[in-house]
């Protein structure tokens, strides 16, 4: 077992912070508060090879594995924690398309979504199903071999509105997982229309809205996957992603720890440093700690999918489940470092808490990792 990166992953965390220092970090806090979805910087992104990461390469992808994103999406995180997710939601359509479309389909769709000349959004949650996603309503009736007709809705899409590709999971066949399908639909489509942007805590610099389909004729060869494919396909990509919001997580509560380690030197109470005081050099000693285990975590389930371990689910779940709650904690704690001044949108403590609460939410609420972790344990 060796902990060490080898001098690719170096090149490529290295290359990520680099990025995230000069194209993210100065811009976080005004996308934030004036809801700004920069979509050039994030083709400047792609420009790197970050918008298909894990794409083979004939189609404009890296062909690079789980640990390399991990190590991507972290550093980018630490630059704007929002931005880092959006990319992450649209890489693994990419991927779904990369590993899992028909050979057209694939290089009608990627060279555009691997430059970002084309923005992909994620549809699987839906106003009545959330954790349950196999009950999801949304329905695509197949009309002859030509096309599919959707109905329904989507809820908490990003990008909505935004992107121009939807991989949308619907229902072809009956009730359950079996019945579930994934179709990809342009943002074009008659029948296609969005609701209204949607106020949120935090995750700002990326919009959000309902996805609706009223008589939405898509064509046949849109099907990602078979029939009856897509609840798979979509639980394979969210192992991928609880790895990289995990690794979302790590990245926006390293850059909080940063923040308080520069406060708590510069800031005086009682005549010394408060960093001089025990009771914060335990605190800061206690959130590097859960901090490294969770990077630890991280890096195992990444590992797992790399080499298609049959522990892989559980570990990302675990992964998930301790990164997130770990590190909200841990920017919890910066903002108490900070004291009153934690509180105020002049420091970047506030907008890191509210960005990583969501992670304990989407890809899969931490309840579900322990659903997910039961199940296995138990069955073995």
């Amino acid at each position: 077992m060796d902990f060490a990166l080898s001098e690719e992953q170096q090149a490529i965390r290295d290359m990520a912070r680099a990025f995230a220092q000069e194209k993210l970090a100065p811009h976080a806090a005004a996308w934030d508060e004036d809801e700004i979805f920069p979509v050039e910087v994030l083709r400047e992104a792609a420009a790197l090879g970050l918008a298909g990461i894990y794409v083979r390469d004939d189609v404009g992808g890296s062909g690079l594995g789980r640990l390399d994103a991990a190590l991507i999406f972290e550093e980018l995180s630490a630059g704007c924690v929002s931005t880092a997710a959006f990319l992450s939601i649209h890489n693994m359509v990419s991927w779904m398309v990369d590993r899992f479309a028909a050979e057209e389909v694939r290089q009608r769709y990627l060279p555009a979504l691997t430059s970002m000349e084309s923005i992909a959004s994620y549809c699987l949650t839906e106003p009545g199903s959330g954790s349950d996603a196999a009950a999801l309503k949304t329905r695509a009736e197949k009309v002859g071999n030509s096309h599919y007709v959707l109905n329904g809705g989507k809820a908490f899409i990003s990008g909505s509105g935004t992107s121009d590709v939807y991989a949308v999971m619907c229902r072809t066949g009956g009730d359950g997982p079996k019945g579930v399908s994934c179709i990809l639909v342009d943002k074009d489509t008659p029948g296609l229309s969005f609701g209204k942007k949607e106020r949120k805590l935090g995750w700002n610099s990326q919009p959000t809205a309902m996805v609706m389909f009223e008589d939405c004729k898509v064509p046949a060869e849109n099907l990602v996957g078979g029939e009856g494919e897509g609840f798979r396909i979509a639980m394979a990509g969210l192992d991928g992603g609880r790895i990289n919001i995990a690794a979302c997580s790590l990245g926006g509560a390293r850059a909080a720890l940063e923040q308080a380690l520069g406060y708590v030197k510069d800031r005086k109470q009682f005549g010394k440093p408060i960093a001089d005081f025990q009771a914060t050099q335990f605190r800061l000693a206690d959130m590097a700690t859960e901090l490294d285990a969770a990077r630890l975590m991280v890096h195992r389930a990444a590992a797992s999918l790399d080499s298609k371990s049959p522990d892989a689910t559980q570990h990302a779940a675990m992964a998930k489940r301790f990164a997130t709650d770990a590190g909200f904690k841990v920017v919890d704690e910066a903002l108490q470092l900070h004291g009153g001044y934690g509180y105020l949108k002049d420091f970047p403590v506030e907008r890191l808490l509210r960005d990583l609460r969501v992670h304990r939410i989407l890809e899969g609420t931490n309840e579900i990792m322990r659903v997910i972790i039961a199940r296995k344990l138990l069955a073995d």
